[in-house]
């Protein structure tokens, strides 16, 4: 079963593949990966994939015994009929993930393109199943879900990105957590890639995924998503992502906000008065500051300052944003809210389960802060079954914009 987005036209057969050609190349960066590498290479011996193979591994300068273990498995895969293809340089620093990806893609030569992180562990149906799909969708990211290592670690980031909609593959994509599917799980076809271009070079504390997404979505690009899990997703303190910074991503998500929605809007309203909502007015730029009519919000208490000051700002006078109730703000919204209740985690909340609170308690008038209490005893069974007028008629009429502060915790 697949669910994705828009973004494609005629699937690509293979059946049409010249003589010789790799049909999928598995793009596998490593930097002092030893302690995971055997299990992560013989997961690729035993994908069932009847198609030619390759593994591209692009050793990033590893001083482990990472590429000795490379060397190793090279004999069983090429044994196995898949070829193995090793580049790397000996430079006294790593390149960065980015150039790793960049250089394996470059040395390979399959029409698909499989993406492998090093400490993690394919399903043995994972390049049979997106393939099919990548078929049939020549333009978009395949993803599939994943099965967490350690178990419980990151608990809402995988029930986040196992469990979105085929819309929300889309329509998500402004959110704390990146890319609707992981970059790990991506496989695309090598032409498609080289139309986006390559990923970011710029070394450690750059979200080159992330970046690489939004080109891809702004070339019209598609995501698409395998509903099997087929990647073992490990989370260790040592993994590269640790490295990028909470206000890196805050930035890029705005710029890409700007870029793909305020820059067709005249006017708007962000909904939330809170800190969240304040915090997204400042990062705007300064002629998207001068769109935002208002914040509004459901809480008395912030509705009753009457204005935000934008105190760090170095124009005179300092700006002063209204804050206004939901029923008096004019459409179109950028809605800033936590994506989950903690409190609702045990009980299944997610991000709809979100956004339903958001629309019971509009039409009850209901602080979002001081009733969480409340939700938690009315639950799953109450939330968002009766959505309020006004955010159903943002819905049918105004493009609207999830901005979800969940963190990957």
């Amino acid at each position: 079963m697949q669910t994705g987005s828009a973004g494609d036209s005629a699937a690509a057969p293979l059946g049409s593949l010249s003589r010789g050609q790799i049909d999928v190349s598995v793009i596998l960066p490593v930097f002092n990966a030893a302690p995971w590498l055997d299990e992560c290479l013989k997961s690729v011996l035993k994908q069932d994939y009847e198609g030619s193979l390759e593994l591209s591994v692009f050793n990033d300068a590893s001083k482990d015994n990472s590429l000795s273990i490379i060397e190793k498995w090279k004999i069983s895969l090429e044994e196995r009929g898949i070829a193995v293809v090793i580049g790397g340089h000996n430079s006294s620093k790593p390149r960065g993930v980015g150039f790793g990806k960049n250089q394996a893609v470059k040395q390979s030569s399959g029409r698909y393109l499989c993406f492998l992180d090093s400490d993690d562990v394919m399903m043995p149906g994972r390049v049979r199943l997106q393939c099919e799909a990548a078929i049939q969708h020549p333009k978009s990211i395949i993803g599939c879900q994943i099965i967490r290592v350690p178990a419980g670690s990151t608990e809402r980031y995988t029930r986040w990105i196992n469990g979105l909609s085929p819309e929300q593959l889309s329509t998500q994509v402004f959110t704390s957590h990146g890319p609707t599917v992981i970059m790990p799980t991506w496989f695309c076809t090598q032409e498609w890639f080289c139309h986006v271009g390559k990923f970011n070079e710029g070394g450690p504390g750059v979200p080159e995924d992330l970046l690489f997404f939004y080109d891809h979505l702004e070339k019209g690009g598609g995501v698409v998503r395998v509903d099997q899990c087929l990647l073992q997703y490990r989370y260790h303190p040592q993994a590269a992502t640790h490295s990028i910074l909470e206000g890196t991503i805050w930035d890029h998500r705005v710029q890409f906000l700007e870029k793909r929605v305020l820059a067709n809007w005249t006017s708007f309203t962000i909904w939330n008065a809170g800190k969240q909502g304040r915090k997204l007015y400042r990062s705007l730029s300064a002629a998207n500051q001068k769109k935002v009519v208002a914040l509004c919000d459901v809480s008395e208490r912030r509705i009753s300052k009457g204005y935000y000051t934008y105190e760090e700002s170095k124009v005179r006078p300092q700006p002063k944003i209204p804050i206004q109730h939901y029923k008096n703000a004019k459409p179109p919204f950028i809605i800033c809210v936590k994506l989950e209740v903690p409190k609702l985690r045990q009980q299944g909340a997610n991000i709809s389960f979100c956004i339903g609170d958001l629309r019971r308690r509009a039409q009850d008038l209901l602080d979002l802060e001081v009733q969480k209490a409340d939700l938690e005893v009315r639950g799953r069974r109450e939330c968002g079954q009766q959505p309020c007028r006004q955010l159903g008629l943002v819905q049918q009429q105004y493009q609207h914009t999830l901005l979800g502060e969940a963190k990957q915790s």
